[in-house]
């Protein structure tokens, strides 16, 4: 059983609350459209919800520090954290690790890997990220046991990494099935207007005879030669006594499709990002911010933030204690160059830094002899002139 429908089975059983998404072996129908985390990915709100979060994610700095008393002293990355393992049988960084292992957490909850290596202190030394469709978790007289590819391991041997977790349940939920009516809405939206336009553009429309009446078997004919004919484009001929009468969409049908622009809003609610940054913020609605530095600010503090603790954390299991990492959260939040000169000139004259770090933040070395000498120069005041004498003619 996959962990997609455990989760459904578990959660849903012990809530009371299993009519709201029914489960099904491989995701969840809502209405007409049967919703995967695969198939998820087809409304483009989950593609920009997704992306975005991966991105940010998978591209922050890594550092590693050992507590040495009140000190932070950064020391050098282990293995693991630089080449972690394979993806598929290929071998990936640890960016691109951190990007499949994201998308995972973020679609479905949960990110497995099997731990294949152990260095000397007994630690992963290589995680090999697994298809979650080929995983599933068993509970058997209180003990848990992972089935990957039909194969039985102890939870010693496997990485599982959980987001948006509940107590008594030993997995995350998954977005993709809480938001299956919100992103089935939106694909049976696109089916409909699949099948609305997919007869050569053309909407449903009446043939009607206004001289006899048409028998079944005569008009099953006429609606043959009328299908073959308007498919490949051709005209439809015809005498005085056939009128043909186009079918307008009804009115539900066209509330239906005016609501697909809200289905975007509520996916960003469901993957926890702001609707204005995937470009789905609903017609009037506008935020204004100072800058981008608080546009990404508050991004990060209400939204990415606490994804960024949860990983770090099971990152530091990773290390011999007392090591942990960190991620530098400081790439997102990029200011322009007048605020960044602002922020650096605030910290030397408040003390906080000295020139040398603001400058190693810009990848320039310390000043040399030569240019502390050439700033004295600048800094140095003009020498006072003497007033003209009182009365002196020019």
């Amino acid at each position: 059983m996959s962990l997609f429908r455990r989760q459904q089975r578990a959660f849903y059983g012990i809530t009371g609350a299993q009519d709201l998404i029914p489960p099904r072996s491989a995701g969840t129908r809502a209405g007409t459209a049967y919703v995967t985390p695969g198939a998820a990915m087809r409304h483009s709100a989950v593609w920009a919800c997704l992306r975005l979060r991966q991105d940010l994610m998978s591209t922050f700095p890594v550092d590693v520090f050992r507590k040495v008393g009140p000190i932070q002293v950064e020391v050098t990355k282990p293995g693991v954290l630089t080449a972690p393992g394979e993806n598929a049988g290929v071998k990936v960084d640890f960016a691109e690790w951190m990007a499949a292992s994201q998308m995972d957490l973020d679609r479905s909850g949960n990110s497995i890997g099997l731990i294949v290596e152990r260095n000397a202190l007994d630690l992963p030394a290589r995680i090999d990220l697994q298809p979650l469709s080929a995983c599933s978790v068993r509970m058997r007289d209180g003990k848990l046991r992972y089935v990957i590819d039909r194969k039985e391991y102890e939870p010693r041997d496997v990485w599982h990494e959980r987001q948006y977790v509940v107590s008594g349940l030993a997995m995350g939920l998954s977005p993709v099935a809480h938001a299956a009516w919100a992103i089935g809405q939106y694909m049976n939206v696109q089916q409909f207007a699949m099948d609305w336009y997919g007869n050569g553009g053309i909407p449903k429309a009446r043939l009607k005879n206004t001289a006899k009446t048409i028998q079944p078997a005569e008009a099953t004919v006429i609606k043959d030669r009328w299908k073959a004919t308007v498919q490949h484009g051709d005209l439809f001929v015809h005498g005085s006594d056939w009128e043909y009468e186009m079918i307008q969409a009804q009115k539900s049908d066209v509330a239906w499709i005016e609501a697909q622009r809200y289905s975007a809003t509520d996916i960003a609610r469901f993957f926890g990002c702001p609707s204005d940054l995937i470009d789905a913020a609903v017609s009037g609605q506008s935020v204004t911010y100072a800058n981008m530095t608080q546009r990404n600010l508050q991004f990060l503090i209400m939204n990415l933030g606490p994804a960024v603790v949860r990983r770090g954390n099971a990152l530091s299991s990773l290390l011999p204690k007392p090591r942990f990492v960190k991620l530098n959260t400081d790439a997102l939040l990029r200011m322009d160059p007048l605020t960044r000169a602002q922020m650096f000139q605030i910290q030397i004259e408040s003390k906080q830094r000295v020139p040398s770090e603001t400058r190693a933040l810009d990848n320039l070395p310390p000043f040399t002899p030569e240019q502390l000498a050439e700033l004295q120069g600048l800094s140095a005041q003009p020498e006072p002139s003497e007033p003209d004498p009182v009365g002196a003619t020019p």
